[in-house]
């Protein structure tokens, strides 16, 4: 049975011994993820990975993760001390997802590379026009459409801005994230022409502090 060691400790060692920083040269750990992940075995090893997860450290990915209106997002490993995290994420059935999370346009706070291991989903990339008042976006084009079944791997960064209309049911995907190289995040609609910021509660406790 894989343990910890054989399948996550060991890509995250390999990070570990990058001799620069990782989010000013994300390009080249996406290289490093693709050639490391692309094995037809790999759904298999992360499924031996989790059954073979002790009691305790079951605890610390469910504490760990949390839930959106379109995916369950699984943290698989997180060392405080890494530049990096891996997640899982597990996508609903299309019939389960409320609008405003993967199928808005939106960017991320971190970096991240992304390879599909089980169902695939439609994946659309956008421009956006951010408005320097509200600084929020006010507008955007659809770049490109690209279908994307399992085994199909990629990477964004913090300031691209893309959507996942639809998602196949079942649909696993294996991610390693970068560190926020962002205070927030933006989203906008396409179907109300709305934008949002969105600010991780654990960065706002200061505001609320001022606040009460």
């Amino acid at each position: 049975m894989l343990t910890q060691l054989s399948l996550l400790a060991d890509l995250a060692a390999e990070l570990r011994r990058a001799d620069f920083p990782l989010v000013e040269r994300w390009q080249t750990v996406d290289q490093w993820f693709q050639r490391r992940t692309s094995r037809t075995s790999l759904q298999a090893e992360v499924s031996s990975y989790l059954r073979g997860l002790s009691p305790e450290a079951a605890a610390t990915v469910a504490d760990r993760s949390r839930e959106t209106t379109t995916h369950f997002a699984w943290c698989l490993l997180d060392e405080r001390a890494d530049p990096f995290s891996f997640w899982l994420h597990e996508y609903k059935p299309q019939r389960d997802w409320r609008r405003g999370y993967a199928d808005s346009v939106h960017n991320h706070r971190y970096h991240f590379c992304t390879t599909i291991l089980r169902g695939g989903y439609e994946h659309e990339r956008y421009d956006a026009t951010v408005d320097p008042d509200s600084q929020l976006i006010s507008s955007t084009e659809l770049r490109r459409r690209t279908d994307c079944p399992a085994g199909t791997a990629g990477a964004m960064l913090a300031h691209e801005f893309h959507r996942i209309p639809r998602a196949a049911d079942n649909t696993l995907t294996l991610l390693v994230k970068s560190r926020p190289v962002s205070p927030w995040s933006l989203s906008y609609d396409p179907q109300t022409q709305t934008g949002h910021r969105h600010v991780p509660v654990e960065t706002r406790l200061g505001e609320l502090t001022e606040r009460i």
